[in-house]
């Protein structure tokens, strides 16, 4: 998305965009029906980068939240075990937790 000055004078807007792996080149014109395209699509580029930097950040939310509540699960686990093993639980064939019989 450019303007862009030929020799032959004159500035005019041109698009750009990928169709089918192809690049296409869309001539739009000059004048203020180009200047409020050209307008248009800058905000449509700053939306889609607010957009991407918004869903980018969300995304970092997620993963710290992920590693926040792996780390609480795996404290929770440890736990667990400690209580059984301390009333006299084991692991059966590391499977299933049962009581150990009195000898």
């Amino acid at each position: 998305m450019s303007w862009e000055s030929r020799e032959r004078g004159g500035r005019y807007y041109t698009r750009t965009r990928r169709e089918s792996g192809r690049v296409i080149r869309e001539y739009i014109g000059c004048g203020p029906t180009a200047e409020l395209i050209a307008e248009h699509d800058a905000m449509s580029r700053e939306i889609a980068s607010l957009e991407r930097t918004a869903i980018a950040e969300r995304q970092a939310a997620d993963a710290e939240l992920e590693r926040a509540v792996v780390e609480l699960d795996r404290v929770g686990e440890l736990m667990a075990r400690m209580a059984l093993l301390a009333a006299g639980y084991h692991r059966h064939h590391g499977g299933e937790w049962r009581k150990r019989r009195a000898s």
